[in-house]
């Protein structure tokens, strides 16, 4: 499940169990690649969430998470951050951090 997010949805939402929270921009075209990739495993794994937060339009959440770049992607569990990512990644390296997440 691949669902976009903004920070009011972020604060609403409840943060139990393993997720991803991928921050991009619209006019990122690393960000734009890895979308196709993030939607390959979503399609293999629909009980593993997935949240993308547009970098620009959420300013105040990419501050509070300490997102410096696009694409970042925040490995979460119970509503902490357990790992972090920056950058197009290869698939096999974003399944890696989601198998540890869901650990």
């Amino acid at each position: 499940m691949i669902k976009e997010i903004d920070t009011a949805a972020y604060d609403a939402m409840d943060k139990s169990g393993p997720m991803l929270v991928e921050f991009y921009s619209k006019t990122c075209g690393p960000c734009k690649m890895l979308s196709f990739v993030l939607k390959d495993i979503s399609g293999k794994d629909p009980d593993f969430p997935i949240y993308t937060v547009d970098f620009d339009a959420n300013q105040d959440l990419k501050e509070r998470c300490g997102v410096k770049g696009f694409p970042t992607m925040l490995f979460m569990k119970d509503g902490v951050e357990v790992s972090r990512l920056e950058g197009l990644k290869q698939k096999p390296v974003i399944v890696q951090e989601i198998e540890k997440v869901k650990a």
